[in-house]
């Protein structure tokens, strides 16, 4: 089983990846908008990507178990 260290990283991946994201489909926003649109079929290939990634580790991280919860000491 992994770690608390590898967890943490795929979540940052994760949060990584929604950044991208964003700015993907910004970029692709901008591309449909543009006169030279030869950008926009390696945006939106490259978004598509991404959204895939993002949800296999998202389901992932969520068949991942909570961990140990901090008992109250009650």
């Amino acid at each position: 089983m992994r770690g608390p260290g590898w967890i943490r990283g795929l979540r940052e991946e994760a949060r990584q990846l929604r950044c991208e994201i964003d700015r993907l489909e910004r970029d692709l926003i901008k591309a449909a908008n543009s006169k030279a649109k030869c950008n926009l079929h390696d945006v939106a290939h490259t978004l598509r990507w991404q959204k895939a990634r993002l949800q296999r580790l998202e389901e992932c991280l969520a068949a991942m178990p909570a961990g140990k919860i901090a008992s109250d000491g009650s």
